[in-house]
């Protein structure tokens, strides 16, 4: 087992699980810890009947995309209506794009990933929710948006 794959898969499995999260907070009305004790308990590592394994996810990096997703999320859902074309407001998109994209954006706007690997990474979010359709190439389109906006010197 090699370190640093091994933490680059646990960010990204964080990163799929926060998704899942917010989309189920939104639709549920569950509080931040409610949802975050639920996935540090239950989701992370789970062991469905067919014996398919959940990914153990980095715990850390799961409970600072919630955080920041909530606690930034009106800036965040701002930087994403902008990116959005005029008729989608982010409150007539799919759910869990917006859920994605409020993922991202607290990525984007309280940590330090390169925004490229917040792009890639959230783009493959996409492709696991979304495997056949259009929604990883939006998401690609969207992403890169906020983070020209959010971050215009790392474009330079």
């Amino acid at each position: 087992m090699s370190g640093g794959s091994d933490k680059r898969q646990m960010r990204s499995a964080a990163r799929f699980f926060a998704v899942q999260a917010l989309f189920q907070m939104e639709s549920s009305g569950q509080t931040v810890e409610r949802i975050v004790r639920e996935f540090s308990d239950h989701r992370f590592g789970e062991v469905f009947e067919d014996g398919v394994a959940m990914a153990e996810g980095d715990q850390r990096h799961f409970r600072a995309l919630v955080d920041g997703a909530v606690n930034w999320q009106a800036k965040i859902d701002q930087m994403t209506d902008r990116a959005l074309v005029a008729k989608w407001p982010i409150d007539r998109i799919d759910p869990v794009l917006r859920a994605l994209f409020r993922a991202a954006g607290a990525e984007l706007v309280t940590m330090d990933t390169p925004p490229k690997v917040v792009i890639t990474e959230f783009v493959d979010v996409a492709k696991a929710f979304f495997e056949d359709g259009k929604e990883p190439k939006f998401v690609n389109a969207v992403l890169d948006h906020m983070a020209r906006e959010e971050k215009p010197a790392a474009f330079a």
